[in-house]
Formats: C-alpha cells, sequence, structure tokens
C-alpha cells in the first residue's frame, strides 16, 4: 500500500527501526561527503550471488485467489490501522484492547468469507527478473528484445537506450546513507547488493481491484464501518499478495531458494533470502521511481494499476517495489542526505536540482 495513505503499515521490523532512526537524527547527525560514504559501502561477497533465474522475464498474475492470498495475512498492521495496539495473536487475548479486537477480528473474518466467496475482489500482479549490473549508485538493467516476446507478446516502454541485440538498458538510481557511521558499520545503498561484473534484479506490481462498487454501496447505506473494514481489507490483501508473489520468485520464477517451506509467523519476521523494498520506503525513498518501475513492468496495461502524478498507486489497495537476491542483502534506512548528493542525483536522473529537491525534500529536512 502506498506510504501517503497508509501511515500505519510498515512492511518489516527493519523498516520501522530505520523510520525512528531517521527521526532521531534528523537535524543532528553528523553528514559525511558523498564521496566518503561511498567509500564506506558494504563490500559485499560476490561469490554468494545468486544463481540466474529458473524463469527470467515478466510474469503476469491476473486473478491470484483470494483463499491463498488468506493465509499470507500480516494482522498486526490491520489493528494498527484501527488505533488497537498490539502484536497478532496476543492481542486477541490483552487486558485493554482485547474485547474491541476479539469483535473486530470475527467482522474482518465474516468480511472475508463474504469477499472470496462471492469474488469482490480481483488479485492482479506482474513481476519480471532482469539482468543487472552495478554502476556506482545506480543499477542498470537490461530487458533482451526476446524476453518481451516470448513472455508476453508486447513491447516494453521503459527503456532508456539500446544495448546490443535489440535489448534495452534503464537505470534505476539509489540513495546513499550520509549519516556519519561508527567504526565497522557501512553507509549504504541498494545498489551496493548487485554485483558490478553481472548480477539478477527484479520488479513486481500488485494490486487487488474491484472494491468502488461496495464502497459505493456502504456510502449509500452510510455504513462508514464496513466501509472502512473492507478498506483495511483490501489494504491486506494486496500486502499478502506481495508477499505471496515474493515466495513464489524465491522458490519458482527465481529459484535461488526451492526448498523454502515458512510458515506465516516466519515469513512475517522475513526469515528469508532477499528483500523487496519499495520507492517510498526507507531503503528507497523516492517515490518518482515507481514511475520507472511501471514502465519496466507495463504495470498499468497488464495489471490495470496507475500511478498519479505524485506517483499513489491507485487502486490504493496496491505494492509495487524491487527484488534483491543476495544472501546479505537487507532492509535500512537512507535517513537524511546532503546537498552533494542532490546534485548528484539530479544529474544521474537527467532532471534540474530543483526537480530532485522536490523529490528529496523529507530527506533533507
Amino acid at each position: 500500500s502506498d506510504t501517503q495513505r497508509d501511515p500505519f503499515v510498515a512492511k518489516t521490523a527493519a523498516d520501522y527501526e530505520a523510520v525512528r532512526f531517521a527521526r532521531a537524527n534528523k537535524g543532528q547527525s553528523e553528514l559525511v561527503p558523498l564521496a566518503t560514504a561511498r567509500a564506506n559501502g558494504w563490500q559485499l561477497d560476490f561469490a554468494q550471488v545468486p544463481p540466474a533465474p529458473v524463469q527470467p522475464g515478466r510474469h503476469l498474475f491476473m486473478d491470484w485467489p483470494l483463499e491463498d492470498l488468506r493465509d499470507y495475512i500480516d494482522w498486526t498492521p490491520f489493528f494498527r490501522a484501527w488505533e488497537l495496539a498490539g502484536n497478532y495473536p496476543a492481542i486477541l487475548d490483552d487486558a485493554i484492547v482485547g474485547e474491541s479486537a476479539r469483535s473486530l477480528w470475527a467482522d474482518a473474518q465474516a468480511m472475508l468469507d463474504q469477499v472470496i466467496a462471492e469474488k469482490w475482489l480481483t488479485a492482479k500482479g506482474v513481476a519480471a527478473l532482469w539482468p543487472a549490473r552495478r554502476e556506482g549508485d545506480d543499477v542498470i538493467v537490461t530487458t533482451p528484445a526476446f524476453a518481451l516476446s516470448e513472455v508476453e507478446g508486447q513491447e516494453g516502454s521503459a527503456s532508456t537506450s539500446l544495448g546490443t541485440n535489440g535489448a534495452s538498458e534503464t537505470r534505476f538510481a539509489f540513495l546513499r546513507q550520509q549519516i556519519a557511521k561508527r567504526e565497522g558499520r557501512a553507509n549504504m545503498c541498494l545498489a551496493d547488493f548487485i554485483d558490478p561484473a553481472g548480477d539478477w534484479m527484479g520488479g513486481f506490481a500488485v494490486g487487488v481491484h474491484g472494491i468502488e462498487p461496495h464502497l459505493v454501496r456502504y456510502k449509500a447505506d452510510h455504513d462508514d464501518y464496513n466501509d472502512i473494514l473492507l478498506k483495511a481489507l483490501a489494504d491486506r490483501l494486496a500486502e499478502a499478495f506481495a508477499e505471496r508473489l515474493h515466495a513464489h520468485v524465491r522458490t519458482d520464477l527465481w529459484g535461488y531458494a526451492p526448498g523454502e517451506q515458512l510458515t506465516n509467523e516466519a515469513l512475517v519476521r522475513e526469515q528469508y533470502r532477499g528483500i523487496r523494498p519499495a520507492p517510498g520506503y526507507p531503503a528507497c525513498p523516492e517515490h518518482s521511481l515507481k514511475r520507472t518501475l511501471f514502465d519496466m513492468l507495463d504495470a498499468e496495461a497488464n495489471t490495470g494499476l496507475e500511478l498519479t502524478e505524485s506517483f499513489a498507486m491507485l487502486p490504493t489497495a496496491a505494492v509495487s517495489g524491487f527484488y534483491f537476491g543476495h544472501a546479505e542483502a537487507e532492509y535500512f534506512g537512507v535517513a537524511r542526505i546532503g546537498q552533494d548528493q542532490v546534485a548528484d542525483y539530479a544529474t544521474r536522473r537527467g532532471v534540474d536540482a530543483r526537480q530532485a529537491e522536490r523529490w528529496l525534500r523529507p530527506n533533507l529536512d
């Protein structure tokens, strides 16, 4: 779900920690020059680079079964959205909010039963795995011409330059931590997880469609409770779809963890190899990268998702992001950056400094 829309939802415990870190350090932590931060980047062992995907290219999922996604729902953010503090399932027996949580839980299960049985909502998504290489703080992904035609039968829309054999190359510019680190701690950037000599990176976009007629009905009935409940469930299903699709990528499409068998609790705790950072979240705080990602995935044509001028996703029950498969890849927060990185980012993105500063304003305050 879009971070502007759903402030209660944080994808991982690491993301929460990064947000707390950023808030605690804004305006007071020492920044190092960008060149110094880059020299202190994370040096990974690329002998552990994940293998080439079993099924590279783009893959469409036009109606993922909701009954399958139900098993992947993380319910803790659902209760937080209703301002009920506590972790699921312990919250159901909480001395203070337990009674309210149990009542809400029962209503949610009844509505979810109806949503699934009567097919109120449809889960659509697209995932892709591309050859990639690192150049500085950028990742260059290559889309071979055959991958577009054979996998989905249509031409891509996100190429920024042409490589050999008609392939297109797209550059994703990522941000690097600039806050001074203590000895032994790196100034991290997502590009650090990609081998300059050749690697793979993925992208995805998923959404839950079909909510509007039901919201119209609830509005006509002045039923605010069920209106909010359905929106919250759609959000949870979208997040569950992102989690389920990532598991499918790890075990089947990319296939670097074919024997993975994890409980829902282990999935929530992200006890698996690889990460799926999303534009707008702490490791990748700049929202406009969604536009490039959507173009690479042809997400609007393939899934019906849309981006607003401010890069919010529609329908709002949607998630998009990147796949990194290195065994040492982890979440972090970029936090505050300096004007030297703003200028560098503007150059790398091909925009003027004012535009870059508007995009990066939350990381400058």
